[in-house]
């Protein structure tokens, strides 16, 4: 799989429920602690974070489109039915 991982996840925060998606190449648990020190502008105020559902790609090309459905209005509604 060459030395990148192209992972997409789904975090839920422990304050407000609410969701948040992501694309990341580093490991789900260095991307899971830098959103939970709040070193992300968007999901600082949601802290803390969990890990809900990732996935591992095998292109960036793959996960960036993924990742664009998974955020898109059907996206949504596929990943609280079947991830969350």
């Amino acid at each position: 799989m060459g030395s990148f991982m192209f992972c997409v996840y789904i975090l839920q925060s422990q304050v407000t429920n609410g969701y948040y998606s992501g694309f990341t190449t580093q490991s789900i648990s260095d991307r899971l602690a830098q959103h939970n020190k709040g070193d992300c502008s968007y999901t600082k105020k949601f802290r803390p974070w969990k890990l809900i559902w990732y996935a591992v790609f095998s292109s960036q090309e793959k996960a960036f489109a993924f990742e664009r459905y998974i955020k898109s209005g059907s996206g949504h509604a596929f990943s609280r039915k079947r991830f969350v």
